[in-house]
């Protein structure tokens, strides 16, 4: 048998392996997607075998080749990728694939499955955070590669989906990738035509390599999607090309080999069944019982061991001639890469306030990340289309962008939903402390990146201003009612509303230093006086979630509780009831996540249970506040949405005025009192 024979068989014999393992797994589990990988298995096999630099000993080597599987659906394909490379996950995880406690939950997930980039299912989300992954990559390539010396080369794959390229996030990130001119950018189309509910052309009919060639991207093929040298040719034209993202389309049949379901909806999303799995079988020459995996295209996929160390040595070799040659650029590149923040990097936060009165916490914001960023080297982000409203732009530093050098500011255009997503990408590569800026009532268009940025355990840092009805003539379109509490219910999302400039400093602190989740900074539009502290406790309660802000003249008999803007109405209405005979006790709660995770202890030193007439002040929904004044308590807030006038006459008219939180706390003392 000549060579070229022997290596199609062994590629064939390999695909199959990776198609049976998706098959069994799914069957045994009795749910799954065996579809998408039966179809798939040719393209990504090519892909891992020829193309992806990696190493499985070691996944986390900075100069890796990112894979994402956006199709998150067709896990089983990245399992048995993983598996046959050399991860350190087992044959007995791929037999417990969706099982309590097992390596290989229904979708990928990142942190859980050794070698999984990120947590994919959401579709478009998995496309949207590569693009971020590939902006990661430009930014610490051009700020540490050296014409003599390219220290960071590497590329970002992806197979996307029909699913993917429908929803609208990937549409944003498409944009945006084209407008950079990400060519370090591989997406494997998997154009299967299939979807739950049958063909797509029932809603999906678009010209798709149009599409994305006026984003300003490169697009291979159509190839067949067995075609193997066809998709080795497609995907090295777009390697080939280095000023363009590329769109390697492949014309997939979901279900290959599948006698009665290929090619149709039902394989899609549920198991073959017992009688389908046998002609399966039998129509692929597969003879081999579940989960065994034949000797020789195990050892021809574990050759991605040798091929991974051989490449990471090469890159430490490299990295060995960089730091000679280019320490002070080696050491912030390995501070960056390693994430950790450097001795004395808040000290510019020391007395930035000093002399002000009155500042909105935006403005505060600024401040405080343009201090950060003299020296946090990996801060870097943008807003979507508002850096003049946000006040997010870094004043020292230069634009992310396609004809400027790769600096700190990104611009991510009029395109929440990718932002997040983007930000999230870059996170998960590494390198970089990403943050983003909007308005808050923009957050609705953001929760999805949020709430895996949360799952994966990812430092962003999401900025919102425009926090309240506070906003004014914009009118109830922009003003935030239910954004709060949506946010505070995402586990492992801290939300930070600072009460004033220097509990917005220390809000950045506690961002920043915050390394397995995402962080939310609320800001306000308005200005606030900026509170004395040499009357009232140091703004460094904020890093315990909650403090005693002002302390009740003797025993308090009342506990006002407030956030944000709001603060300012508690302080002014403990004065009210200090003339009316009440002794109040002011309470800055800027993050419910933070104050809950305190000790016991603590939580009851700031709000003792002796004392039952407690009223929140939040210009927000009430939902939620329960959990803090009790059932004998009130809250006065915001349960409607605002309307259009300026922000003093809004809060007049909606009761967020010292005069009625102290009506609300005196009724209470005196129906305790009872």
């Amino acid at each position: 048998m000549t060579a070229s024979r022997t290596t199609a068989k062994l590629d064939e014999l390999s695909i199959n392996t990776i198609r049976f393992l998706a098959v069994d797994a799914v069957q045994k589990a009795g749910s799954g997607h065996p579809g998408a990988p039966m179809g798939a298995a040719p393209m990504a096999y090519i892909l891992w075998d020829r193309f992806l630099k990696h190493n499985p000993a070691d996944s986390r080597w900075p100069d890796r080749d990112r894979f994402v599987l956006s199709a998150g659906h067709a896990s089983m394909l990245l399992y048995a990728l993983l598996h046959l490379s050399g991860y350190p996950l087992s044959l007995e995880e791929i037999r417990q694939f969706r099982q309590w406690g097992s390596q290989t939950p229904g979708h990928p997930e990142y942190g859980h499955t050794p070698g999984a980039e990120m947590t994919t299912g959401p579709l478009g989300q998995g496309f949207a955070s590569g693009i971020g992954m590939a902006v990661a990559e430009r930014w610490l390539g051009e700020h540490y590669n050296r014409p003599d010396h390219r220290i960071i080369d590497h590329r970002v794959y992806a197979i996307v989906s029909d699913g993917d390229l429908m929803e609208g996030v990937s549409s944003e990130a498409a944009s945006l990738a084209g407008t950079l001119g990400l060519g370090k950018i591989v997406y494997l189309y998997d154009d299967n035509g299939i979807s739950i509910e049958g063909d797509t052309d029932i809603a999906f009919t678009e010209d798709v390599p149009a599409r994305f060639r006026a984003y300003g991207w490169h697009v291979a093929g159509p190839v067949d999607g067995n075609d193997l040298d066809g998709i080795e040719a497609a995907i090295a034209e777009a390697r080939a090309e280095t000023g363009r993202p590329s769109l390697v389309v492949v014309h997939s049949v979901i279900g290959y080999g599948s006698p009665n379901k290929a090619n149709t909806g039902g394989v899609h999303g549920e198991p073959l069944g017992e009688d389908e799995v046998r002609l399966t079988r039998e129509r692929l020459g597969w003879e081999n019982e579940p989960f065994v995996i034949p000797p020789d295209a195990l050892d021809h996929m574990r050759g991605a061991l040798g091929r991974g160390a051989d490449a990471q040595r090469d890159w430490e070799a490299r990295l060995e001639a960089y730091r000679a040659a280019y320490p002070a650029e080696a050491a912030q590149l390995e501070a960056d890469l390693s994430g950790d923040l450097a001795e004395g990097w808040a000290d510019g936060l020391d007395g930035l306030f000093d002399g002000d009165t009155a500042l909105s916490t935006r403005d505060a914001g600024n401040r405080a990340m343009n201090a950060i960023a003299e020296r946090v080297h990996a801060l870097t982000g943008g807003s979507a289309d508002l850096a003049p409203s946000t006040k997010t732009l870094l004043k020292s530093h230069a634009d992310v962008g396609l004809d400027a050098t790769v600096d700190h500011n990104m611009h991510f255009g009029v395109r929440e939903h990718a932002m997040g997503s983007i930000a999230v990408g870059m996170a998960l590569h590494g390198g970089v402390i990403p943050y983003t800026a909007t308005f808050f009532i923009f957050s609705d268009y953001m929760r999805p990146p949020m709430r895996l940025a949360a799952l994966m355990g990812q430092r962003a840092i999401f900025v919102f201003t425009h926090d309240s009805v506070a906003l004014g003539e914009d009118g109830p379109t922009h003003q935030p009612i239910e954004q709060l509490i949506g946010l505070r219910a995402v586990p492992n999302l801290v939300v930070i509303r600072p009460a004033d400039a220097t509990e917005t400093a220390e809000a950045w602190k506690a961002a920043l230093e915050r390394r397995d989740g995402p962080t939310a900074l609320v800001l306000t539009r308005q200005g606030m006086p900026v509170l004395d502290r040499t009357a009232y406790a140091s703004a460094a309660g904020l890093q315990r979630g909650g403090y005693v802000l002002r302390e009740a003249p003797g025993d308090p008999q009342a506990i006002l509780i407030a956030t944000g803007s709001e603060v300012q109405i508690a302080l002014d209405a403990a004065k009210l009831l200090d003339d009316r005979g009440v002794a109040a006790r002011v309470v800055s709660l800027p993050s419910w996540e933070i104050f809950d995770a305190q000790p016991a202890s603590y939580r009851e030193s700031v709000l003792p249970r002796g004392v039952r007439a407690r009223v929140s002040v939040e210009a927000a929904g009430t939902l939620g506040w329960e959990r803090y004044v009790g059932l004998d308590g009130a809250s006065v807030g915001v349960d409607r949405f605002g309307a259009s006038a300026s922000y003093k006459r809004i809060y007049q008219e909606l009761g967020l005025t010292p005069e009625h939180v102290a009506d609300e706390a005196e009724a209470l003392v005196k129906q305790a009192a009872l």
